[in-house]
C-alpha cells in the first residue's frame, strides 16, 4: 500500500509539472500584490523574462509566480513568444515551440479570432497595427485594438 501511494504521489507531481504554463514579458512589468494598478508593487520583471503562470484566464490581470513571489501582472504585457530586445525596440520572435499557445477570443459575431499579438512585422491575416505595437486579427473594425491603445494603422 505504501509503495502504491508513493507511486501515485510521483505521478501527480509529474502531471502537475508537465501542465505548467510559461509566458514571456513583452515589457518591463510590475508584479503587484493585487489585480489592479492601485496595489503595491512587489517586484519589476524585466523585458523577455519567462514566468510561470499560476492560473490562466482571458482577463486583464493574471496571477503568476516570479522569484519566489506570487502576484498579479497585466495580461496585455504577456506573450507566449520569446521577446528579443533589438535597438531598444521591443519585438517578438517565435520560439518554434510546438507547445506555445496563441490566444484567441470569440467576437460578437461568434467567430474565433486570434488576440492581438506582438510580431517583428505584419503577420499573415493581421488587419491592424495597434498603438501598443501588437497586431490585431479582428474581422470587424468596431472594437479593433480595444485594450491595446486603439488602431495606429489599418493594414487591410
Amino acid at each position: 500500500m505504501r509503495k502504491f501511494l508513493l507511486i501515485l504521489v510521483q505521478l501527480l507531481v509529474i502531471i502537475t509539472l508537465s501542465a505548467q504554463t510559461y509566458m514571456y514579458t513583452s515589457a518591463n512589468l510590475n508584479l503587484r500584490s493585487g489585480p489592479s494598478v492601485s496595489h503595491r508593487i512587489l517586484a519589476t520583471i524585466p523585458l523577455g523574462t519567462r514566468i510561470l503562470m499560476v492560473e490562466m484566464c482571458d482577463c486583464d490581470w493574471i496571477r503568476i509566480h516570479y522569484n519566489g513571489k506570487i502576484g498579479y501582472v497585466s495580461s496585455r504585457y504577456l506573450t507566449d513568444q520569446k521577446v528579443v530586445n533589438n535597438s531598444n525596440k521591443n519585438s517578438v520572435r517565435s520560439t518554434g515551440n510546438a507547445n506555445s499557445k496563441t490566444r484567441y477570443y470569440t467576437n460578437s459575431s461568434g467567430q474565433r479570432v486570434q488576440s492581438p499579438t506582438r510580431y517583428n512585422s505584419a503577420p499573415p491575416g493581421a488587419t491592424a497595427l495597434c498603438r501598443d505595437g501588437t497586431y490585431s486579427f479582428s474581422k470587424n473594425r468596431r472594437g479593433t485594438c480595444s485594450g491595446h491603445g486603439g488602431v495606429a494603422r489599418w493594414l487591410k
